[in-house]
């Protein structure tokens, strides 16, 4: 026998239990636009700052993670810069010895270049045909011969006196110039020069 569906006693020890929750059914629709449960909405176009990738594009393989996408400029071309500066004293002493030294390079080509030329003049004749033609003006019985007088050790020592004598004056004009210029720079400024990037 059966007994009939009571409810028991609010005040009992088997109260009521609370109704669970109802779940929609599998087949229920869902109103548009609402978000599925659990899921959260995605930011629209509209919503994303401008520049940001798509949450499922690829990102560059040179892009670090975090920071956006810079672009390589051009460096910009550089002006032409110009300097202008005074020469307002110059150093006796540098000066003497770059003079000196100029000085003794050129009386060293003097030497040379007055041996090398005897060798010339002796080698193509130019001796003996100006001897002949001093005989013929002075007369036959003289016996004029420009070899004695200008051999080539002559010639030699005649052009390092000289070499020398080049070395001294102007290795004392040099420094002399400079004192000048040192001099005339406390007055009138010195030289100015511009110079400018190539």
């Amino acid at each position: 026998m059966s007994t009939p569906n009571t409810p028991r006693p609010a005040g009992g020890t088997g109260g009521t239990r609370p109704a669970p929750p109802r779940q929609a059914p599998v087949g229920a629709q869902r109103p548009a636009g609402a978000p599925r449960p659990g899921t959260a909405p995605r930011p629209s176009a509209a919503q994303r700052p401008a520049g940001a990738p798509r949450p499922g594009a690829p990102r560059p393989a040179g892009a670090a993670a975090g920071r956006p996408q810079q672009l390589v400029r051009p460096a910009p071309k550089a002006k032409v810069r110009k300097a202008r500066l005074l020469i307002s004293k110059v150093d006796p002493w540098s000066v003497l010895k770059m003079a000196f030294l100029l000085s003794v390079a050129l009386g060293i080509v003097t030497v040379v270049a007055s041996v090398v030329l005897w060798s010339v003049l002796d080698l193509t004749g130019i001796f003996e045909s100006i001897n002949g033609l001093l005989r013929e003006i002075i007369g036959s019985e003289t016996g004029f011969d420009l070899m004695e007088i200008a051999s080539l050790g002559q010639v030699a020592s005649f052009a390092t006196i000289i070499a020398v004598v080049n070395v001294v004056l102007l290795t004392a004009l040099s420094m002399l110039a400079a004192v000048l210029y040192n001099l005339s720079s406390t007055l009138v400024g010195g030289i100015g020069v511009t110079l400018t990037d190539d």
